[in-house]
């Protein structure tokens, strides 16, 4: 094969198929640079594109446990956590009215420090007037106001058809209210079957223009967070078992009845128990926080128990309270030395003082009797 020399100008050879090869080297990086200038811009936006959508994704990820329900207007959103799906059934597509069963197979999954029962936890925020949450359920719950407006025309705002322990937690510095229509079928703007803890750092309205603001079918249980009833046609509080007021700021007024009542779920009393375990007594306790009663049709507080101020600020009359007298039975209060006697309003008496209708604690129950 013969190739044929050429020079160039500052005097270098180079065969005929070096210049062959020089020029579709040349050829190619034009080809190549040509490509790249096309597809360079083609390559950004597929990335910039991925990344977008991975931001979008890991923004609406749901977390473990979860059920994430917002409101806006007549619709809601309700987003269910994969790790939960099958025990969590939304039967309300998307309506305000929203109504989800907690299946009775759920015992508890995925326990946590943070959640170490495993129970499931219901977001809920956003604004509607004409919606509502309804939940059943057989195993322990919560349910987190994260700045919720929610109005019910028809019923209660919060119905919460689940006989075991339920939190509400009112999410820290958000503002929250809850306003329910009238309907005789149920008995506050939040319904709850079960025990009842109300806990968190925000702000909680409640109106109740049905019965009672607030309802708890067993025990009632205040922590934390602030809570503000405006108006109810019937009670502020209303619960059996015994009602607890850890700490806190409550404020009442504008109910027709009483500020807070608690009767008991049984007929007979168990007096205080250990940690309140498993306790039926129609009890009265503050421990601290701040509570305030005003402008109330019947007493601040009315209890099937007895009334006890550990601690905190009680701005109402303390006096203004009633005991309901049922079953009274006739005692001499020098049989018991080791029994304690309260007046009516609850207020503990000493032996001496107990002549007439008081409440009398023995063995860890309590009764109404007539002293002599």
């Amino acid at each position: 094969m013969r190739f044929v020399l050429k020079t160039l100008k500052n005097g270098a050879f180079f065969s005929g198929f070096e210049i062959f090869v020089l020029s579709l080297r040349s050829k190619y990086d034009i080809f190549n640079q040509l490509i790249t200038n096309l597809y360079k811009p083609f390559m950004k936006r597929t990335i910039f594109t991925t990344v977008l959508l991975l931001l979008v994704s890991l923004c609406q990820a749901i977390d473990k446990n979860t059920v994430v329900v917002t409101y806006n207007g007549t619709s809601a959103s309700v987003s269910v956590a994969s790790n939960i799906s099958q025990y969590v059934s939304v039967t309300s597509g998307t309506s305000s009215h929203v109504k989800i069963t907690q299946s009775d197979s759920f015992t508890g999954i995925n326990a946590t420090v943070d959640n170490p029962d495993g129970e499931i936890i219901y977001i809920l925020s956003g604004t509607s007037t004409n919606g509502e949450f309804y939940l059943e359920g057989s195993y322990k719950c919560e349910v987190d106001l994260n700045g919720l407006t929610l109005t019910n025309p028809s019923g209660p705002a919060l119905n919460i058809q689940n006989g075991k322990r339920v939190a509400i937690s009112v999410k820290k510095s958000t503002t929250n209210k809850l306003t329910d229509g009238a309907n005789e079928t149920y008995k506050g703007c939040i319904h709850v079957k079960g025990h009842t803890k109300l806990k968190g750092k925000g702000t909680l309205n409640v109106i109740g223009n049905s019965a009672h603001a607030i309802y708890s079918k067993e025990y009632c249980e205040i922590k934390n967070l602030t809570l503000k009833i405006t108006s109810a046609v019937k009670d502020g509080i209303h619960c059996k078992e015994y009602f607890l007021m850890e700490s806190g700021t409550v404020s009442i007024s504008g109910v027709a009845d009483d500020g807070i009542q608690c009767e008991l779920d049984g007929t007979v009393s168990t007096g205080t128990t250990t940690d309140h375990e498993e306790e039926d007594s129609g009890n009265f306790y503050m421990l601290d926080g701040t509570l305030t009663i005003s402008n109330y049709g019947g007493n601040a507080i009315r209890t099937a128990g007895t009334i006890t101020y550990s601690g905190g600020t009680q701005n109402f009359n303390t006096a203004d309270t009633e005991i309901n007298v049922s079953d009274i039975e006739a005692v001499n209060s020098d049989s018991s030395q080791d029994a304690s006697y309260y007046n009516l309003a609850g207020q503990p008496v000493s032996n001496s003082q107990a002549n007439g209708i008081v409440i009398v604690r023995n063995e860890g129950k309590s009764r109404v009797a007539l002293t002599r």
